[in-house]
């Protein structure tokens, strides 16, 4: 058992921090189930009172699941580190493992998702956290049935009730990229945006025709794209943008890698960007810093998504209660050189 001094009580030491003695107690004794700014709290109280010998850091680090769905791009490796940084912060190992996507049901869905929870079970997994990830009835059942934590960042289908996910002010984002080229002079603008079934995308969509419909800009059909948003599929949605009759003078892209296969798609065409067509993105990924011009784009704080996924999943994972299902971070717009004055 740790040694204290003579004269210092574990009530001494908890009523010092305004914690209970079983707190103190599990900080002596490197339990896990205490939260980082509590147990800092402890400990800086253990010193002040020269506490000797104390062992205050968990013997044993607890693990959660941090599972991606097909490659994994600079959007998901911005999440990445923010879930990795807060596991560091919180003495959890963060195991990253890849899941192929499934485009179709199969009848042994069922008998694979619950193959999988029975690994993360086995390997001790005390939650598990998603990005970008389309889940299945069967996981979902799989996952409740094992009463293991999940957390999803950015769902790419709308999840379903009861499913713990953290997100982005999407609709807002929308508007704000649209405003500004409207602000720019541009009525001829065109969108390109995620697949139907993600609501991010749709969101974004909405903030999009919202402000248009504002500015009293019309919105063609043959405007509205909804698509992947790799960099592939914004050098052929750009395309087919810019060969129409009348094509759009600007693009607000989905993503940052959509946005440079637009750039590229436009090059292509003898375009000059932002001079012949502006062009926004979303993320705020390392690509848009880099690309030329440096990209104009919707901040998501991609980071903090993946540390607040990482803490909430260990909130339930310690039994307990989150103040929302769904969080919503606040996007911001980045402007940089591929937008300009119509």
């Amino acid at each position: 058992m740790p040694r204290v001094k003579r004269s210092v009580t574990l009530a001494t030491v908890a009523t010092s921090a305004g914690v209970s003695i079983a707190t103190v107690s599990k900080v002596l004794n490197g339990r896990s189930d205490v939260s980082l700014a509590t147990r800092r709290r402890v400990q800086d109280v253990l010193q002040k009172h020269g506490y000797v010998g104390r062992r205050t850091e968990p013997a044993e680090r607890g693990s959660v699941e941090l599972f991606y769905q097909g490659v994994v791009n600079s959007y998901s490796l911005e999440v990445i580190q923010g879930v990795v940084e807060a596991g560091q912060l919180a003495g959890v190992d963060v195991v990253l493992t890849t899941r192929p996507p499934r485009p179709h049901p199969h009848p042994s869905s069922t008998a694979r998702a619950a193959r999988w929870i029975r690994d993360l079970i086995a390997s001790g997994r005390r939650a598990a956290i998603g990005i970008s990830s389309e889940l299945s009835d069967a996981d979902l059942a799989a996952l409740a049935r094992a009463r293991l934590p999940f957390v999803v960042v950015d769902p790419a289908n709308t999840p379903a009730p009861g499913v713990t996910s953290v997100g982005s002010t999407n609709f807002a984002g929308g508007m704000a990229a649209t405003q500004h080229l409207l602000s720019l002079g541009h009525r001829r603008i065109a969108s390109l945006g995620g697949p139907a079934t993600s609501g991010s995308a749709k969101a974004r969509l909405s903030g999009f025709r919202s402000a248009m419909e504002a500015a009293g800009a019309a919105v063609p059909k043959e405007y509205v794209r909804l698509q992947d948003s790799r960099y592939d599929d914004g050098l052929a949605g750009g395309a087919i943008l810019l060969d129409l009759p009348d094509p759009p003078t600007a693009i607000f892209a989905g993503t940052d890698e959509a946005a440079l296969g637009v750039i590229e798609a436009a090059r292509a065409r003898g375009l000059r960007v932002p001079e012949d067509l502006s062009v926004v993105g979303f993320d705020d990924t390392q690509v848009a810093r880099l690309a030329s011009p440096p990209l104009t784009t919707v901040k998501q704080p991609l980071q903090d998504m993946g540390a607040v996924a990482l803490r909430t999943a260990l909130q339930l994972a310690a039994g307990e209660k989150v103040d929302s299902h769904h969080v919503e971070l606040a996007t911001s717009l980045v402007v940089r050189g591929s937008a300009a004055a119509r």
